[in-house]
This record gives structure tokens, C-alpha cells and sequence, in this order.
């Protein structure tokens, strides 16, 4: 599932369509995908793992979820979920949830939840942390409502980068330790983006599909925890299990 970060670099690369009209909108979708039709894009824009296409009255919400994927100005050998054409080039859809949002996007979303937004807020963020003091941190940091963007990888990341058990509940985390994981969680997504951007992720991993630990050499543990039962990897030398 694409993280925050990828769909930064997606909003950025489909950066040349705002402004443009979309001349034929076709698909998979069970979406009515004709009524963008002939509207202008008025703005693409990002929350979380959401990318949004503005157009006058309404906005089309595209979530890839596991397995969703892209291609501009080319197409995979499969059946587009939804493919739009533009006067100067063509954006392609695939294995990807649609839906439209109507009215202005901004009743519809609170920027301030959302790690790569420029109105990120980490005070908002550490009061909704502090209303769920027996949430693990492990799914604290996957909470869209929270983190929007924070994804896996990050939450294994950062949680070896503060150096708390993901198995850790947000009421027993030390004022610091809280403060760090929140600070974190958007640093991280800002060095993820950069990292992707030079193709050069996967060298920066500490914990994630690793196997030894980064910090003292012992064997990582994997496993699938938290309400979400995701794949998590930490290490139990290093990261200390709160309380």
C-alpha cells in the first residue's frame, strides 16, 4: 500500500494536468467516470494515502490500496480501472478504489491530520494520541485520523528511530517519548520522500524486512501486531517496551 510520500511523488507527476481538460474519461470503474468529462482540473492535491482531483463542484478521491498503481502517458497490458485523457498526455488508473467527494475539498478534510501537509499539526496530534492512552503504537501511528500518510514501513522505522516496543501503549509513553514519535513520524515522511525520489529506499531501512538489528547486531523479531495485525519488525534489546 502506498505510503504518504509516494503519493507526493504522485501529485507531482501528474502536476503537468492541472489546469487541463479531460477529453475522455473511460474504465473499469463501476464509477460514473463520463461526468468528468469535459471539466477542468482545478487543483491535485494529497491526504494521506488519498490522491484528489479538483474540479469545480466535486473531486475525485483515488486510493491505490494494497496493490494499486499508475502510469502517465503510458499503460500496463491489463484493463485500466480508469484511464483520463488530456490534451497532452494521459493519466491511467489501475486496481485502485475511486470515489467521488462533492463540495470543496476543504470541508471535506482536516489538513492539520496530515504528515506531508504544510498545516501539519502535531499539538492536534498529541491531544487525539492522549484520548487513546491504551492504543499500542503500533496502531496509534497506522491511525489515519492521527498520522494520515504514516504507513508500515514508517511505523516500523520510526518506531526503531525513537527506540519504542511497538507493543508500547500511548498512555504509559514518557511526555518525551510521545513528543518524539509524533516529531518522527512526520521527519521520517519527509526523509522517505527524498529517499524515493534518488530510488535509494530500501537502502535506508533500519528494521523493515530486515532480519539483524541495525543498533546492537541481535536478531529482529517479526511479527503481526495490533488491531490491524500488520507486519511489524523491532528489536527487543533495543526498543524498550513502555511501561
Amino acid at each position: 500500500m502506498p505510503e504518504g510520500p509516494s503519493i507526493v511523488i504522485l501529485k507531482e507527476a501528474a502536476a503537468k494536468f492541472r489546469g487541463k481538460t479531460v477529453r475522455k474519461a473511460t474504465g473499469n470503474s463501476k464509477l460514473d467516470l463520463k461526468r468528468m468529462e469535459g471539466r477542468r482540473v482545478v487543483a491535485l492535491r494529497s491526504f494521506g494515502k488519498q490522491f484528489l482531483i479538483e474540479f469545480r463542484g466535486f473531486s475525485l478521491r483515488m486510493h491505490m490500496l494494497m496493490f494499486g498503481s499508475y502510469r502517465i502517458d503510458e499503460a500496463k497490458p491489463v484493463p485500466a480501472r480508469m484511464s483520463l485523457e488530456f490534451d497532452n498526455g494521459t493519466f491511467n488508473v489501475y486496481s485502485s478504489s475511486l470515489k467521488y467527494i462533492e463540495g470543496p475539498l476543504d470541508e471535506a478534510y482536516d489538513w492539520r491530520a496530515d504528515v506531508m501537509s504544510p498545516d501539519w499539526d502535531p499539538k492536534l496530534a498529541r491531544k487525539k494520541l492522549k484520548a487513546e492512552p491504551s492504543t499500542l503504537v503500533c496502531d496509534a501511528l497506522l491511525d489515519q485520523e492521527i498520522f494520515a500518510g504514516v504507513g508500515n514501513i514508517i511505523k516500523n522505522e520510526v518506531l526503531f528511530r525513537i527506540r519504542v516496543h511497538p507493543l508500547s501503549e500511548v498512555g504509559a509513553l514518557p511526555p518525551r517519548k510521545l513528543g518524539e514519535m509524533i516529531k518522527q513520524a512526520r521527519e521520517y515522511s519527509f526523509d522517505f520522500l527524498e529517499w524515493k525520489k534518488h530510488f535509494v529506499l530500501r537502502k535506508h531501512w533500519l528494521v523493515h524486512n530486515k532480519g539483524t538489528c541495525a543498533n546492537c547486531g541481535g536478531p529482529l523479531v517479526r511479527a503481526h501486531l495490533g488491531v490491524r495485525k500488520r507486519r511489524t519488525f523491532f528489536c527487543e534489546n533495543c526498543q524498550v517496551r513502555y511501561p
